[in-house]
């Protein structure tokens, strides 16, 4: 069955669709004067820009996304559009390369708040005679433990400001200095989080026992630590978001571009007759 090749991709998809007033953002990391003319440190001054940017990319609630993913040997792009303005809604063609066969045929994915479906009839590999293969999150949660309720928490509340989120929380952020990011004038922000700020910090609504044992499968797997890079533009926008993790037994490597904030997205259920369920054939 092909069920493992289905899974690679799943995988690959869920890493990259989900771990400010730059003006200037004070571009040289020095330090500035808030109203009162007090001195603020470069990391106010960096924070108070990510808080910035959270607000207004999230009151944006939608935008063109494309990526690439490395996972150990695995590689992937994404390109679609993203809306978070009720819950997460994406449509995306991925791919992948390398040796699988699947290799070099977009497959299309679609990302409601409960499910996503992924079309291997369109790459020529239908499943049970299906075209679209549904992926329901708290099926995954189910059979896949204290990963799945990761992946299930992070498909439900998934949207760009999260990685923002994140380095507030942390606190562990220092801006880079301003680069070019495809045409637009951006500042970079760069931070690194341990394997259990990751844990606890993104995962809204996992138990103590599941979060437990999820930093345990990470330090396991050799997972020490997470750095995201940001790029925000000069209207507080985040254009651009790296994320890396580097372990033991493989590493992950994210970027993912976002543009054209506000487009119309149209991510709807496929027909029940032309979709299977993924915990039915992957037995």
């Amino acid at each position: 069955m092909r069920s493992t090749r289905i899974t690679a991709v799943v995988a690959g998809a869920v890493m990259m669709a989900g771990l400010t007033a730059c003006n200037g953002g004070n571009g040289s990391g020095g330090t500035s004067s808030d109203a009162a003319g007090e001195k603020q440190s470069p990391l106010d001054v960096a924070l108070a820009s990510l808080k910035t940017a959270a607000r207004q990319t999230d009151g944006k609630k939608s935008a063109k996304v494309e990526g690439t993913v490395k996972n150990g040997p695995s590689n992937q792009t994404m390109k679609g559009a993203l809306d978070w303005s009720q819950g997460m809604r994406m449509n995306v063609d991925i791919t992948q390369s390398g040796q699988s066969p699947m290799a070099g045929k977009p497959v299309k994915a679609l990302y409601t708040p409960d499910a996503m479906f992924m079309n291997m009839g369109a790459a020529g590999m239908p499943v049970a005679g299906k075209n679209w293969v549904k992926y329901d999150y708290d099926a995954l949660a189910k059979k896949m433990g204290p990963t799945g309720a990761l992946l299930k928490d992070q498909m439900q509340n998934n949207n760009p400001t999260r990685a923002m989120e994140l380095m507030i929380a942390s606190g562990k952020v220092k801006e880079v200095g301003k680069e070019d990011v495809r045409g637009v004038q951006a500042t970079h922000f760069t931070g690194t989080l341990s394997v259990q700020e990751l844990t606890r910090m993104q995962s809204k609504n996992l138990s103590e026992a599941d979060l437990k044992a999820l930093e345990a499968q990470m330090e396991q797997a050799g997972s020490k630590a997470e750095t995201i890079d940001l790029w925000i533009s000069s209207d507080n926008l985040l254009v651009k978001k790296r994320e890396r993790m580097d372990s033991s037994a493989t590493s992950f490597d994210s970027t993912v571009f976002y543009s054209d904030y506000g487009t119309k997205v149209t991510a709807e259920e496929p027909p029940a007759g032309e979709t299977v369920d993924f915990d039915k054939v992957s037995q």
